[in-house]
């Protein structure tokens, strides 16, 4: 497949897993972010294997476990947007995290969460 062609496939899947808050930089604007959406994007999360929503509860077990809590919240909200996890099933991914990647880590991504669920829900109502 052509550059071109999976750079816009890339740039359309990252559109839809950060629910339209994340745009693709121009291509050749930076080499990284180019390879990014051609190989993560295009190839990773457009595979059929697993749905976005399992993607999304295995990069949030991830980034979660590494204590990383910008892209905690990013993933948290297009998991919101998207409709793939609920308010409650979020922070049940905070209730497991804390048994395997420990109390500490889990417990510094409550704020996180709970200023993401509260955004969205404000977004929702006002967009009514």
């Amino acid at each position: 497949m052509p550059d071109d062609d999976r750079y816009q496939r890339g740039a359309r899947m990252l559109e839809k897993v950060y629910a339209g808050d994340v745009v693709a930089p121009p291509k050749g604007a930076m080499a990284f972010s180019d390879l990014m959406l051609e190989s993560l994007f295009a190839e990773v999360w457009t595979r059929e294997e697993l749905s976005m929503r399992d993607r999304r509860l295995i990069l949030l077990g991830a980034i979660g476990a590494l204590g990383e809590r910008d892209t905690f919240g990013i993933q948290a909200r297009a998991a919101l947007k998207n409709g793939e996890l609920e308010p409650d099933q979020l922070r049940e991914v905070l209730i497991m995290l804390a048994h395997y990647a420990g109390y500490p880590r889990a417990a510094g991504l409550l704020g996180v969460v709970e200023q993401q669920i509260a955004a969205v829900a404000e977004e929702t109502q006002a967009g009514s």
